[in-house]
């Protein structure tokens, strides 16, 4: 097994720079390679805590934007624009609820979560990490702006073509990225969808059993697991 290095450039980086988690380089290698947040932009982070997207988008929208995050523990970060942060599970609240808080749809939806892992073999993780990006999705779909984007994490595995085609039935760009600053023994990679469309489903997608194959029972609790307070 590859063994774990925790405090590497990116933790001490991190460090330097005022940033609660190393995890803000990877959306700051996302948003400046796909240019999905801009100034006054209204942006939702599902799995916000410890802080490090919400630092990041801040500085990115700027004093007029507005950030809304959720998480099921507490953020350490203050909101330093317009929005809040608050303890919830996002999966439970209102889609309305959720543009009221902002004051109107979001531009952009975020999600560095992934769901609690077991590290067994047969893809159960993979498995799981879809789950929640389905999850994602549907949230995503009842809350975003025409043309607004979407960031998610998933594992990689078997299903991921099959979760890259259900999202392009919602965005009109759909791609992957993995950035540098994943750990080099990390299978997350990122879906990045842009152009979104508020009709573009007009059925619920077709899962194919030999694509993704029905998930096993969720483990209670999500949450950003890259942004431990152990430098991840």
């Amino acid at each position: 097994m590859a063994r774990r290095v925790i405090q590497d450039e990116f933790f001490r980086k991190a460090k330097r720079e005022g940033y609660v988690a190393r995890s803000a380089y990877k959306l700051a290698e996302i948003d400046d390679k796909r240019g999905i947040l801009a100034k006054g932009f209204r942006v939702l982070d599902l799995g916000c805590a410890p802080g490090s997207w919400i630092q990041v988008a801040a500085e990115r929208i700027g004093p007029r934007g507005t950030l809304v995050g959720v998480d099921l523990k507490q953020c350490e970060v203050k909101v330093p624009c317009k929005g809040e942060t608050f303890v919830a599970d996002a999966f439970k609240l209102d889609p309305e609820d959720l543009v009221d808080r902002a004051g109107g749809r979001f531009h952009v939806v975020l999600s560095d979560m992934a769901p609690s892992t077991t590290g067994a073999a047969g893809g159960t993780d993979h498995a799981r990490s879809v789950q929640l990006c389905r999850k994602v999705l549907e949230l995503a779909t009842g809350v975003l702006r025409e043309n607004g984007s979407l960031v998610m994490k998933v594992l990689e595995g078997e299903a991921y073509p099959s979760l890259l085609q259900e999202t392009g039935l919602h965005f009109r760009h759909v791609k992957g990225l993995s950035p540098r600053a994943s750990r080099d023994v990390s299978t997350e990679i990122f879906v990045i969808a842009k152009g979104f469309r508020s009709g573009g489903a007009n059925e619920a997608p077709r899962r194919q059993s030999h694509v993704a194959p029905r998930a096993p029972d969720p483990v209670s609790g999500w949450g950003a697991d890259s942004d431990r307070k152990d430098g991840a």
